[in-house]
Formats: structure tokens, sequence, C-alpha cells
């Protein structure tokens, strides 16, 4: 996620260059919800099973003001004996619960869907659970999920807005192959993530199946449904790049469309092939105050495209920064939501990177304004592997600026500390290393010091949980601004 033009990290660099509404059938006395302990979101996630697949079919009837009638299939294994079955899910009515073919009951209790099967199930055993439900895209009070666009809508879920949309185990450690069927007024269209496999068209509708070829975490979701262009045009190797955008738009942007497969080269120069079946951005007509990876498809408010003030590198900044993000968060995606430094940083780093490739634009400048700041984004944030928690009722809180250019002054530090050629095996190591997968803070450091030939723990301390920016290898002179006491009323 790329926070928008409207954030002070914005400013910053540009100056240096329905309430929930679930039914219950026949439910339990009593129900809990559960989680798996996530630091930051602690009821987020559910344990005792393991996501294989999620096959969610949306129907839209072509106004964004009404639910989507929806029905949910997941397929699991179970690691644990399932006496009952917890789904993140809100923002939606659930009609009916199936596991393993036969009815079941189910209730609700905060965020969670929670099911009743008529049998337990017992460790690995496979867990075949559909529900009918509702996908309501109407404002409520949680952070995100449906997008309602100028002309339809669009996904937003990071970070825990997925089970907003469609239940779900709602953590970016269960990661899953997708496929998504939408049904929507044949004036309009649909894209989702991954490649198309099919297209019906049934009277005054059309219905498309996407398929993704590797698996995801559910933030990584995107639906997009609106009068929309589809573009096509080649990457490096032969790589599909498929573009959204509103059609009444394509001549406009096409010129920002063209400089993808270009970005995507020079990413591939850095860290290696990139890791999906194909790529491409999604210009939404909204407001949303943020750009976001979703993967294969990353979604970006039109007007960064259109607002004549922005120059041009800032422009492609953004669009490396999303580009990154596939490598760095969706490839590779955080065990833990405090391993998010590791997204951000390295997207931060990459997006730095390119600016001053391209745009001359020095990164030691640009790192050194960062470390007079760190001290107090690591006061107002926590430091980088171990952030505050987000504020009360805005989950997205947790994207501050220490999980930005903060991080990416870490990775410079690396630099620093190991050389420009072990930073750049590790960078490459790391993404081939845990592709498809999810990785943490401690599994980073392990390979650091393996390139590095010597145990970095002790380096990385300071640098990742430090309240205290370390000094800088390579430039003792930097200082950091002491941080402001807050005065009392």
């Amino acid at each position: 996620m790329l926070l928008s033009s409207r954030t002070p990290r914005t400013a910053a660099l540009l100056a240096a260059g329905a309430s929930v509404a679930i039914l219950a059938a026949a439910a339990p006395q009593s129900v809990t919800p559960l989680g798996i302990g996530d630091r930051l979101f602690p009821h987020l996630g559910n344990p005792g099973y393991d996501v294989r697949s999620y096959d969610i079919a949306f129907t839209y009837g072509g106004d964004h003001n009404k639910p989507l009638d929806a029905v949910t299939k997941i397929d699991a294994r179970a690691t644990d004996l399932l006496e009952r079955v917890n789904l993140d899910f809100s923002h939606g009515t659930v009609r009916a619960v199936e596991v393993n073919g036969a009815p079941a009951r189910f209730a609700t209790s905060d965020e969670d869907l929670i099911v009743t099967p008529t049998q337990p199930v017992v460790p690995g055993e496979p867990l075949h659970i559909t529900v009918r439900h509702t996908s309501d895209p109407r404002p409520g009070k949680q952070d995100i999920g449906w997008i309602r666009t100028k002309d339809g809508l669009a996904m937003a879920n990071q970070a825990d807005a997925a089970h907003r949309v469609f239940p779900s185990n709602d953590h970016p450690s269960d990661k899953a192959y997708f496929t998504f069927r939408v049904t929507a007024p044949k004036d309009l269209q649909a894209v989702a993530n991954g490649l198309p496999v099919a297209t019906k068209r049934s009277g005054p509708t059309t219905s498309w199946v996407y398929r993704t070829a590797h698996p995801m975490a559910t933030e990584l979701a995107q639906v997009s449904i609106g009068r929309s262009a589809v573009l096509h045009r080649k990457g490096p190797h032969g790589l599909p790049v498929r573009d959204v955008v509103p059609a009444k738009d394509t001549k406009a942007l096409q010129p920002w469309l063209a400089r993808t497969p270009g970005q995507i080269a020079w990413m591939e120069g850095k860290v290696g092939r990139y890791p999906f079946e194909n790529y491409g951005l999604l210009m939404a007509e909204a407001s949303t105050g943020f750009e976001l990876e979703t993967q294969t498809l990353s979604l970006f408010e039109r007007e960064v495209f259109t607002r004549p003030e922005y120059p041009k590198w800032y422009v492609e900044s953004i669009m490396v920064h999303e580009l990154a993000h596939q490598w760095f968060g969706d490839s590779v995606s955080p065990r833990t939501w405090s391993d998010l430094w590791l997204n951000e940083g390295h997207a931060t780093w990459y997006e730095a990177l390119y600016t001053e490739e391209k745009a001359h634009a020095p990164m030691e400048k640009r790192m050194r304004n960062a470390y007079l700041a760190s001290d107090g984004w690591r006061a107002a944030g926590g430091p980088p592997a171990r952030p505050k928690g987000p504020e009360q009722g805005e989950k997205i809180s947790i994207f501050r600026p220490v999980v930005y250019d903060g991080s990416a002054l870490v990775l410079f530090a690396l630099r620093q500390e190991v050389g420009k050629d072990a930073f750049e095996q590790v960078e490459r190591r790391w993404v081939s290393t845990h592709r498809d997968s999810t990785a943490t803070t401690a599994d980073f450091v392990s390979l650091a010091s393996d390139v590095a030939g010597r145990d970095l723990t002790g380096f990385f301390q300071g640098w990742l949980y430090g309240k205290k920016t370390p000094p800088m290898p390579g430039h003792p002179d930097w200082k950091s601004k002491p941080v402001q006491k807050q005065g009392g009323r």
C-alpha cells in the first residue's frame, strides 16, 4: 500500500525531489470468536485448518448501493480436531452453510462466522465449506473492503478487510489459490486477479471466470466491475500485461500504461524474474487515499495519472512502488502483520532507487532526510519490526512513516554494513527462497547473516527494534532530530 497524494508522506517525497447483518440458523447457545494471535490483529485469522483454495461467485445487479448475491466455497484441510469452524466474515447476510456436503449450523460473534458441522472434522480430513451469503458494498463502521467507484466496484482489502467482502481465513499467513466468478449486466466489464478462464453471455448479463496461478493472501484479492476498457500488451519474456481503465480515458492514460513493461524489466534486473502469471494496473474512479498492490492487478486512483501538478518521475515512482510489492509482500508475504516493514520498506527502497536512476534524485539524500526524522517516526509508530497497533477504528493506521522510509532506511543501513554486492545477493535470494510463501523478520535476519558470512543479529536488533535509530554505518555525522516531548494539559 502507498498512501496517496493527500498524505504528509507524499508531500515530503515531493519536497525531497452496513454494520454486520448476519442471520443465524439454529445456532448453538454460546459461540466464541477466535484468532491466531497476531500481535497487531489478535482476532484475525482462525486456527485449526489450512485453506487450499477459494471459489467465490458474485452476482452484481448494476447498483453499487445494493448487496451482491454471493457464494463462497472454501477447500481446506483440518490441522486440528474441529467441532466448530471459525471463519472471518462481517458486513453481509449469511443464508446457508454446508460443511462437507451437509447443512451446518452457524452463528456470529464479533466479526467471526462460527460454523458447527454435523460431525467433528478430524486432523488431516478435507474441509469443504460452502457459504451462501450477500456481500454488501455500502459503507459500514469497518475500514474498506468494497470500494464504490463512479461506475461500479473494486476491492481494497488491506489490512483486514477481505472478510467484509467474503468469508475467509483473513490473514496473510494462510495463502490460497483463488477462482472468481462474476456475473454483471452485459454493458459492464468484470476483471479479477489472475488469468481469464471463461466468459459467457446470457441474455442481459455476462459471466466471467478468473483464476490465479499462484497462491494469494486474502488481503490481495481484487475484483473490478465497471464501464472499463481492458488493454493488453506484452512485458518481458512475453509476460501478459493487462490494464483496466475507465473506457472514456483510454487514450489519455495510454502513455502511462506504456511504461509498465520497462518498469518490470527494471525490477527484474534488480531482483530476478517477475513472480506471477500477468500484471497490470487497475485505475479506479474513486478517492481512496492510497494505492494498493492487489496481486497481478495493482489498484490506483485515476487522479494520480491526471493531476497536472504531479511530476512524471513522481507518478512513475508510485507505479514502481506497487510493482515492487508483487515480489515483496505478494509473492513473499508477511507471516505476521509485525513483518509489514518487509513489504513497505522494500517497495519504498525500489521506488527510491528507480527515482535515483531515472530522475537523478540521490538515494543518499532521501535516506539522510529519513534518518533526520527517524527517531520521531519510531516514537510515534514504534520501531520498524515492532510497530504500534492501529488507532481505534482506523485499521490502516499501521501504515505510518516508520514502515515506509523508516524501513527503507534499515535496508540502506544494511547495504552500508555488508556492501552493495552482498546486499543485492540478499535481495535476490529473499524473493527466490520464499516465493509463493510467507516469511518473517527472523528469516530475513538469518538470510542476511548467511550471505554476509557473519551473525548480523546485533546489527538488526537496534535497527529493527530499537527506540532510537542506531548510528548509520559509513555516516557517523548523520543525526536524528530530538523527539519533542508532548506537554500535558
